[in-house]
């Protein structure tokens, strides 16, 4: 066991709970099991598990038993509990659920009917809700009181009798006003909420505009439901940063982690590989409509992988820059046309100096002009077909359903490929006679 472990866990649990978390993610299983147990004797597990990856956090809790599993979730914040509970199988999360109290059940039991992928799936319901006619002074008691049970105090929500959101207002507007003004002449009612619906992705921009610590989560008559927190949006620009990394690596089957063992590995890694070898296929056939080419002119060949790489690179450009604007909301369907124009023109400039250079390259390595004017027309003509696939591709998949990190490389790899290659070749069997 590494040596953090053999410490005192009454020396441990003086730890930050989220480096209590890393030694947990870092030990074997029965190891981090053992482990947890033991701080639950102390009741200082919930802290470090809600600081965990829920899946990770998910397959420990699944080794102790189900009274001490309960305990520990409802210790957890709501929204890290929840997490942790929808990595669970349904059978274990009724159990656990029937050895809460009603209430914790209750509530931990309508969050999990929320999507994890919208706001309410992000939210956690301990927010303080204040009535408008009461004043400043009453407030701040209120908050003190019931600070333990909210997650976050970085604003008071002020609703009707009915739970309908009517303000918000600071904790320095809360604090700098008169003792005895009414919390509706200070609170701000233009307040900015997020529909319990909303896609994270959404939140997330929502976040990145305002700038706001938290944000209150509304049904759709308007009723104060709950808040997100600062915390849980970035946790989840990380996983979806995640993801869309191992989507362009072309690992479509959820996270590959460093340390996983080499059989989960190659099951999230090789489907999407056997796809791939079908979808290159097609330049297969390609080259094969010109083996006659190939054969009487064999130096063509040595630049045929410098064109496929550079299609491939182009349009991996192009495609960062697309992706990335659709992630942030920058960009959305009406404005592909201006897209199409800008790429249509990097590819030309791009392509001009890259034909250029391979042309004079060409024509220098193996004494023919004519070999360079045809791989420098060629890379030209790849460069304009790859900067502009990679730029529609996303849009498209996206405007079809389809996940546009994922699918976008591979097609767009294949395309240029089939532009680059096509062309290529195309131009050196019209020039056969003059190039043999």
């Amino acid at each position: 066991m590494p040596e953090e472990t053999r410490l005192d866990v009454g020396e441990l649990i003086r730890r930050h709970p989220a480096e209590i978390a890393d030694i947990l993610a870092t030990l074997k299983e029965d190891e981090a099991v053992e482990l947890l147990r033991r701080l639950y004797l102390r009741r200082a597990a919930a802290e470090p598990l809600g600081e965990m990856e829920p899946e990770e956090a998910a397959r420990l809790l699944a080794e102790l038993n189900r009274e001490d599993a309960a305990h520990i979730l409802s210790h957890m914040e709501p929204d890290d509990a929840v997490d942790l509970l929808a990595e669970l199988p349904p059978e274990t999360v009724q159990d656990i659920l029937s050895r809460l109290g009603t209430r914790t059940a209750r509530k931990l039991g309508d969050l999990l009917a929320y999507p994890p992928d919208t706001a309410g799936g992000l939210m956690s319901t301990e927010v303080v809700a204040l009535p408008a006619d009461m004043t400043a002074e009453e407030a701040i008691r209120v908050l003190r009181a019931k600070a333990e049970e909210a997650e976050t105090v970085y604003y008071a929500y002020v609703t009707d009798e009915k739970g309908k959101l009517l303000g918000v207002l600071s904790l320095r507007d809360l604090v700098l006003a008169r003792p005895e003004t009414p919390l509706r002449a200070i609170m701000k009612s233009d307040a900015i909420t997020l529909p319990v619906t909303m896609d994270v992705e959404e939140v997330a921009r929502a976040f990145d505009k305002y700038n706001f610590l938290a944000l209150p989560v509304v049904d759709e008559a308007g009723r104060l439901l709950g808040i997100v927190t600062i915390d849980d949006v970035l946790d989840v620009m990380r996983k979806e940063a995640t993801e869309d990394a191992l989507k362009l690596g072309g690992i479509p089957a959820g996270e590959d982690h460093p340390l996983d063992p080499p059989q989960v590995s190659v099951r999230k890694r090789l489907p999407w590989l056997m796809v791939l070898v079908l979808l290159n296929l097609t330049v297969a056939a390609v080259i094969r409509q010109f083996e006659g080419t190939i054969a009487e002119i064999a130096f063509v060949a040595a630049l045929m992988p410098l064109i496929a790489d550079m299609s491939g690179n182009a349009a991996a450009q192009a495609l960062a820059v697309a992706i990335r604007g659709i992630a942030v909301g920058a960009v959305g369907w009406a404005n592909l046309p201006w897209l199409m124009w800008k790429e249509l023109r990097v590819g030309i400039l791009a392509g001009l100096a890259l034909g250029v250079q391979i042309g004079l390259i060409a024509a220098l390595l193996w004494g023919r002009p004519l070999f360079g004017l045809v791989a420098g027309i060629a890379l030209a003509g790849t460069t304009i077909g790859a900067c502009l696939t990679g730029g529609i591709l996303p849009f498209l998949f996206r405007r079809v359903g389809l996940d546009p990190a994922m699918m976008s490389g591979p097609v767009a790899t294949t395309i240029g490929d089939l532009i680059g290659i096509g062309l290529f070749l195309g131009l050196a069997t019209v020039f056969l006679p003059y190039l043999a």
